[in-house]
């Protein structure tokens, strides 16, 4: 039984809160109209994203009954089962209330939040898969394209989902539509900033000893060597 720290709690907690953010944000989304298709690609797109990107961290349970579960057969301590629960519950609360505050808000600072947010699952993504050294190899393109069709599918309705100043800008100068220009440039900037600096504190908290990587086609199976001189 592995103990766990601060680095798998925190992971547990944002990936439950994203979990929780993109089912209900394409349900509310919907206005009870949603359909059960892009529900159920929600579903598959958010978790496949979360499992590779905090796996390798936390084994992303992102679900109390599972931790539940998996303390039933002692992969987890009880303790760590206790934090990790607390953990999901309190992600889970801050998604819902993120989500009424769209429901019922509209403004241009929710909108800077909404791409904030889009980009900071897109980066929290390449942080997990291609930045962590202990995350499995060859899923990064899944990963991070999973993640950003995700905050598609949330975002989208609201702002465009653009999530990338470069790919609002080139759209608004040919079109010369630019209201609310700063939202687009600030809120990216800021999410992704964000991810960034909260995983590598993540990846710095993680002080287990790296997994063996079987090696992927292109890659070599030895490490390389070292120069002379």
């Amino acid at each position: 039984m592995e103990p766990k720290g601060p680095a798998a709690y925190i992971s547990e907690f944002v990936g439950t809160f994203f979990l929780v953010l993109g089912i209900c944000g394409v349900v509310s989304s919907g206005a009870g109209h949603a359909v059960l298709t892009n529900v159920a690609l929600v579903h598959t797109l958010v978790l496949m994203s979360l499992v590779y990107a905090i796996g390798s961290i936390s084994g992303c349970h992102v679900n109390p009954a599972v931790t539940v579960g998996l303390a039933a057969i002692r992969k987890i301590s009880g303790r760590d089962a206790g934090i990790y629960i607390a953990c999901q519950v309190a992600g889970g609360v801050c998604a819902g209330l993120l989500v009424h505050a769209f429901l019922n808000g509209g403004s241009a600072f929710l909108a800077l939040i909404a791409e904030a947010l889009g980009a900071f699952l897109l980066t929290w993504a390449v942080m997990g898969t291609a930045v962590n050294p202990a995350a499995p190899k060859g899923v990064a393109g899944i990963a991070i394209g999973g993640a950003l069709g995700v905050g598609v599918l949330i975002f989208g309705p609201a702002t465009g989902a653009s999530f990338n100043p470069a790919r609002w800008f080139g759209p608004a100068l040919t079109s010369g539509e630019f209201g609310d220009w700063w939202l687009y440039i600030l809120g990216p900037i800021i999410g992704a900033t964000a991810a960034a600096l909260l995983f590598r504190a993540v990846m710095e908290l993680d002080v287990r000893p790296l997994p063996p990587q079987s090696p992927v086609r292109g890659e070599s199976a030895e490490p390389p060597l070292a120069h002379a001189g």
